[in-house]
């Protein structure tokens, strides 16, 4: 049997064949205009976001959105190629820094994240000082596996084999039985290090243990607008997890606001208007910013009395592969997408509040939000998606086109040729 979808989304189909509603629309609620923070940041953020309202308000007078100069076309064999996706992850994820973890998921000292990326295991602590670290989750012993998928607490690192220990910056400091195992030097047998740093509530590790990463270059001028969303100040509420197709056949559908109309008509456009949107870049990085409903009232409104969080819902994309979405707002939903093989990716989905849910109510309106947001993607941008991906093989020696209207999916793809191309050059160079 070929398998055309995720097992997520079978079954849910499963599940739908007795009768069920769509998902309610979760209430939102702006968290900028509230914001009364005196810092640069939060004040280079919001004076951004009112220019940004203004050119969505632009777009809405005039029924337009943000256009390309022109159309892009994709060689569909660029989703199908194997050896050219292995190009990719190494000229991209195993060569940039990743970020894989939001800094409130690590809310505290000894606390970490187990995450899977493209076959290596990452271990993210905060060590008794606060400080990150990032490392590969196999013991120096044997190389078992410390600690599973997923975020917790402990104070030490116990390697579940034979009882090796770490502290949460990677030094060993236990050895179970060393008296008749034979003595063990402690310097040289920590945890293997990767490169991490913290920027702006979001937590990068670089797979490659000899790299050097430039942070505040590789962030540039967005830097300042994600610090001002205070992301870091934020608190962890749920992650879930999703299958997905390939990797840039799931990201496709998180860069455009082309198909909202179509593909979410009950969900998403019931807040957010289609094909209508402002869209920056940051070298790789992007925002796309769709117009929201009450945009159509706060049109009529003197500039001073529109609330940005009401008008516009901005996603922040972090190239390759994180998108933050509904930072103006209470609650936030993060959406990291990684790839494991040519034809599949994995999505956390990380669900983050500005106050924490205390109350009963205030944990099921949460839950409510994260449901909604998880359905959404399963049961209708990834149905999607692995339908687009079931008709590659037969679509190849065609290729895609991506409109004007379409800017994010030519900018991303743009960068990816880029970095194909300096990899090309360096292995080139290399060979000399």
């Amino acid at each position: 049997m070929v398998q055309t979808s995720s097992p997520e989304i079978r079954e849910a189909a499963a599940a739908l064949r007795s009768p069920a509603s769509t998902p309610s629309t979760p209430a939102y609620s702006s968290w900028i205009s509230r914001d009364r923070s005196t810092d640069a940041a939060s004040e280079t953020m919001r004076r951004e976001a009112a220019e940004l309202v203004e050119r969505v308000v632009a777009h809405y007078r005039a029924n337009t959105t943000h256009e390309a100069d022109g159309q892009w076309t994709e060689p569909v064999a660029h989703y199908l190629d194997a050896d050219r996706w292995q190009r990719e992850t190494d000229a991209v994820h195993r060569s940039v820094p990743l970020p894989l973890a939001m800094s409130c998921e690590l809310p505290g000292p000894h606390t970490y994240k187990a995450i899977d990326v493209l076959g290596v295991p990452v271990l993210i602590t905060r060590d008794r000082h606060g400080a990150v670290h990032a490392m590969i989750n196999a013991c120096r012993h044997r190389g078992a596996k410390l600690l599973e998928p997923g975020c917790g607490v402990s104070r030490r690192l116990t390697c579940p084999y034979h009882s090796w220990s770490y502290d949460l910056s990677g030094e060993l400091r236990g050895v179970y039985a060393e008296k008749t195992f034979g003595e063990v030097p402690r310097e040289g047998r920590g945890l293997i290090g990767l490169p991490a740093g913290e920027r702006a509530g979001i937590v990068f590790v670089s797979l490659d243990p000899a790299a050097e990463p430039d942070l505040d270059g590789w962030l540039g001028d967005l830097q300042p607008l994600l610090a001002g969303l205070r992301l870091g100040e934020c608190h962890h509420y749920s992650t879930s997890e999703l299958t997905s197709p390939n990797w840039k056949v799931t990201l496709d559908g998180y860069l455009e606001t082309y198909h909202f109309a179509s593909l979410h008509p009950k969900t998403v456009f019931e807040t957010n208007l289609s094909n209508m949107m402002a869209h920056d870049t940051w070298g790789p990085h992007q925002r796309i910013a769709p117009a929201l409903r009450p945009i159509a009232q706060a049109a009529d409104l003197p500039p001073e009395q529109r609330d940005p969080g009401d008008c516009v819902g901005p996603i922040y994309w972090l190239f390759p592969g994180l998108a933050i979405a509904g930072g103006w707002r209470q609650k936030i939903a993060v959406s990291l997408v990684l790839p494991r093989t040519a034809t599949e990716s994995v999505t956390q989905q990380i669900i983050l509040l500005r106050e924490p849910a205390v109350t009963e109510e205030e944990r099921q309106e949460a839950d409510r939000f994260g449901q909604w947001f998880h359905e959404v993607v399963r049961d209708e941008d990834y149905a999607t998606t692995y339908g687009v991906q079931q008709g590659l093989k037969a679509l190849d020696g065609t290729d895609f086109v991506f409109g004007r209207n379409e800017p994010g999916l030519q900018h991303f793809h743009r960068t990816i040729h880029q970095h194909l191309d300096r990899g090309a050059a360096a292995a080139s160079e290399a060979a000399r």
